[in-house]
Formats: structure tokens, C-alpha cells, sequence
């Protein structure tokens, strides 16, 4: 569901790997160093600030919040939307794009997996028209569907869209699907790919399951996902500047955060335009509507029925279809993580209340879910916590362990040659052995793909997205390595040149 989750995770693998090679290269003893960093979690619990607040939820508290929210956080830009029943409270914009223009209201924002929920919502249209079976195969109703799993033949519509297909990024290749330029073509994809788990026993978060979603309802609507989602979703509710391609309508190009400072940059390529999984541009204005409609009021698109099985999580985990049930909070959520774009949003079924936070940047910590859940204390008559503060200080810890990094190589570097004193005449093992932790982070970044990989469960992980949210960290564990890797070239010059000649 987060998948920045993957930065906080990968974030002691870094901190050990930077600190290895420095504390061999200057010394040449054993060390030990100890790090603890702290970084909150991409969900975090409702706020617990208990403060007595009698200020109404109103346009103006709103963004008096918001403006503190842009000042704790130094987030670029960030839109936002409150509604409740059939109103919407409050739509606005703050701060600036990378174009230069302030974001407002009407500002396009890549919802990256928030577009899940409206490839579920065009299936239930389509179940409500009787021209999708949930409970049926997925290969009865999508000619062309095959993979190399005989298992594969049993999935279900509902097991697509509540990811218990058994479908996962560790048995698909993934960049492969990531190259797809339409859905048709995603879809022949996996005629090679074979499945994790058997279907309906297992959750698994994977956006092949939501790209499939969307290629069977362009089979059953007749036209493509795009249009289908227009006419169907987007023209029903007013939702005037939402579309499936950025030719449509254009957001401008994202930030990521470099060790404090925004840098903007152009969206990752990937199967996004078109996609059922990640393709939404939309605004705050419209995300109004959508979330009106998601609570049951306003403009209906699927019977009250096919609205509840949308919102009811599975029997196997809390995951809905395209939304994900909290159990703290009892909020319907979903968050959305590109590589420059970030989104939650949420739905309150029991108060009628509805939010959407979506900012143009992506970093190792995303605050939109704690900026929602701000929201939602002021809606309850609590006053906020400020999320904010831990993205500055992380990435000031990993700078300076870069330049102790970067330092301290090179002392291990200039003093190589009096490492390699000490040691001449000794055994090669016993040399090597003293060796290992300068080679620890040279071998860490070799693997760092692989790691945060096995630690988020598996997805696939590349070269390219690390250089994207996680580069602090990219930077941090690539000086380290250097700084190693120098370190180690230059004691074995030094033990060669001091062997006696025959």
C-alpha cells in the first residue's frame, strides 16, 4: 500500500553501509558504530492531540492548517480537498510547480494507485450492466488472457480487484510490462508468467492485477480504458480536467527532495498513460466530486449494492477494491506513490466526511496520510498534529554521513601505505579478513536493488527508481562504496610494492 515505506526500511542498510568503510579506512582497527534513526511510517495513527478546539471546519481553518502543514514540511506544492455528504467544504491549492505557476484547486495531479479506485468503480459499472461477472474466471470473459499457470485459469474479476490472485511482481517480469504501449499488449505479456499463490488464498499488492482490470473493460465496454473511464466516470461527475494520458491534461513535472533541496524532474517512464493501476491526472475540484460520490451521495455511478462491495474489504485481508479499510480510524484509504508525484485519499462511510491530499514531489517520507489524518482530527473537533521535520532531518543525517564518508576514505587512502606496513609478512587470509569491512559497502551497493527488493515484499526494484525518492540514500551508499573501494585498491597497491623481490 506505501510503497515509500520501501525508503525507511532501506534507510539502515544505507546508515551501517556508510559508516562500514570510513571507520576501517581511518583507523585500520575494528569499530563498531551504532546508529538509531527513526523514521514514522507512510500510515501513521490518527493524530492524538486532544486539545479542546472549538473552531468549525471551514474554508478558513482549513487553510490556516494547510499553511502551517507547507511550512513544517517545505513541501514544493500540494493540493487538497475536504467534502462531507453531498458538500464540498473546501478545494484548494499552496505552494508552487516546476513550472513556476501556483497550485490551485485546478492544479493536475498524478494520483499514481488512488487510480485503482476508478478501475473498480468502471468494473462495477460493467457488473451492474451484466456484462462482467465477478465471481467468474477472468480467461471466460478476456480472450487472449493466458499465462504459463493451468492456476491462472481460475482467477476471478473479484480476486483482481481485491489482489488475491495469486499475481505478483516475484513471478512476472515486471519491466517487461513496464514497456507495454497499450493494455492489449500488457495483457500477451503474461502468457509467460506463472503465479505466486493460488488464487483467493493469498493478498498481494500488484498493479498487474488493476492493468488486467482494465483491459477486461475494454474488451466488455467496447472501447478503450480511456474513453470508457470518460464517459462512464469522469463526464457523470463532473470531473472536467481528469484524464487517463498527460496529452490530455498535462501535470507539470515533480519534485524529489536532494538532501533538503527540490529538485524537479520528469516523471519515471513506465506503462503509465492509459494504465488501469496508476494513470490518473486529476485535480482537487474534481477529486471533490469523486469522493461525494464514493460516500453514496451526489451523482450515483453503481447501485447502493455494488458501492458496498467496492468499500468491503476481503475475507483474506483488509484490502477493498481500491480501497483499504484502517482499522485505527475506520477510514477507507488509498495511497498513491509515483517517483515525483505522491496522494492518499480517504472516505469516512460513518460521518459522511471525505479527503484527498496530493502533492507534486516525492521523498524518503510522505506526509499525506498524516496531512489526511490532520484533516480528519479537525472534522472531529481535535486539533491537528503538524506532520513535518522528518524528511529535513533524515536527509541532513545521511548528508553528513556522505561527506564523513567521502573524508574519511580519503585518510584511509593516505594512510594506506602504513596499513600495509603493519601487515606485511602476515598470512593473505588474515589480510583479507581485515579487509571485509572496507568491502562490506561495495558489496551493499552491488545488492542495494535486491535488498530494498526482499524488504518491500518482493517488488520489483531497479537502478533507474533509486535515483528518483531514494536518491539520498543512493548517494550516501555510492560515496561509501568509493570511499571503500578507493580505500582497498590503494592497500593492495601498497602490499604489492612492499613485497621483497626475488
Amino acid at each position: 500500500m506505501h510503497p515509500k515505506l520501501i525508503g525507511a526500511l532501506a534507510a539502515a542498510t544505507a546508515l551501517i553501509a556508510a559508516l562500514s568503510a570510513p571507520a576501517a579506512a581511518s583507523t585500520g582497527q575494528a569499530a563498531t558504530s551504532i546508529v538509531q534513526a527513526a523514521t514514522p511510517p507512510a500510515q501513521a495513527a490518527t493524530s492524538t492531540g486532544r486539545g479542546a478546539s472549538t473552531a468549525e471546519l471551514t474554508p478558513a481553518a482549513i487553510d490556516a492548517y494547510l499553511g502551517k502543514v507547507m511550512e513544517a514540511t517545505g513541501l514544493p506544492g500540494i493540493s487538497v480537498v475536504v467534502t462531507h455528504n453531498d458538500q464540498v467544504i473546501h478545494a484548494a491549492g499552496y505552494g508552487q510547480g516546476s513550472d513556476g505557476k501556483p497550485v490551485t484547486a485546478d492544479t493536475p495531479m498524478r494520483v499514481a494507485s488512488l487510480s485503482k479506485s476508478f478501475t473498480a468503480m468502471a468494473v462495477l459499472t460493467l457488473v451492474d450492466a451484466g456484462k462482467i461477472q465477478l465471481d467468474q474466471p477472468v480467461a471466460r470473459q478476456l480472450p487472449g488472457f493466458h499465462m504459463a499457470d493451468p492456476r491462472a485459469t481460475t482467477i476471478t474479476v473479484r480476486q483482481l480487484l481485491d489482489q488475491t490472485s495469486g499475481l505478483s511482481d516475484t513471478t512476472l517480469d515486471i519491466n517487461a510490462l513496464e514497456e507495454s504501449t497499450s493494455l492489449a499488449q500488457y495483457v500477451d505479456r503474461l502468457k509467460t508468467g506463472t503465479l505466486a499463490t493460488d488464487p483467493g488464498t493469498h493478498w498481494a499488492y500488484c498493479n498487474v492485477n488493476y492493468d488486467l482490470a482494465a483491459r477486461l473493460v475494454e474488451v466488455a465496454g467496447g472501447q478503450s480504458f480511456d474513453d470508457y473511464l470518460k464517459q462512464h466516470v469522469f463526464t457523470p461527475l463532473g470531473m472536467t480536467h481528469s484524464a487517463l494520458r498527460q496529452e490530455v491534461v498535462r501535470p507539470s513535472d515533480g519534485y524529489n527532495s536532494v538532501f533538503g533541496a527540490w529538485m524537479a524532474r520528469p516523471e519515471l517512464p513506465g506503462f503509465l498513460d492509459g494504465s488501469g493501476s496508476g494513470g490518473v491526472i486529476t485535480t482537487a475540484a474534481d477529486m471533490g466530486a469523486w469522493l461525494v460520490s464514493q460516500n453514496g451521495k451526489g451523482k450515483r455511478l453503481v447501485t447502493p449494492q455494488s458501492l458496498r462491495t467496492m468499500h468491503t474489504p476481503s475475507k483474506i485481508s483488509d484490502y477493498a477494491m481500491g480501497w483499504s479499510l484502517d482499522d485505527d480510524t475506520k477510514l477507507l484509504v488509498h495511497s498513491g506513490n509515483l517517483f515525483t508525484y505522491t496522494a492518499v485519499e480517504a472516505i469516512s462511510p460513518e460521518t459522511g466526511y471525505g479527503f484527498a491530499v496530493m502533492t507534486n514531489s516525492a521523498a524518503l517520507t510522505d506526509p499525506t496520510y498524516d496531512i489526511a489524518t490532520g484533516l480528519v482530527a479537525m472534522t472531529e473537533g481535535r486539533t491537528p498534529e503538524l506532520p513535518g521535520g522528518e524528511r529535513q532531518t533524515f536527509e541532513l543525517v545521511l548528508g553528513l554521513i556522505g561527506l564523513a564518508a567521502a573524508g574519511l576514505g580519503i585518510v584511509g587512502v593516505r594512510r594506506s601505505g602504513r596499513w600495509a606496513a603493519r601487515r606485511a609478512g602476515r598470512p593473505g587470509w588474515l589480510i583479507a579478513l581485515r579487509m571485509v569491512p572496507v568491502l562490506l559497502p561495495i558489496v551493499l551497493l552491488a545488492a542495494y536493488p535486491d535488498l530494498i527488493s526482499f524488504i518491500s515484499n518482493g517488488r520489483t526494484v531497479t537502478w533507474a527508481q533509486l535515483t528518483y525518492f531514494a536518491i539520498p540514500i543512493t548517494i550516501t551508499l555510492t560515496v561509501a562504496a568509493l570511499a571503500g573501494m578507493a580505500t582497498t585498491v590503494m592497500r593492495l597497491v601498497r602490499l604489492r610494492a612492499g613485497r621483497p623481490t626475488r
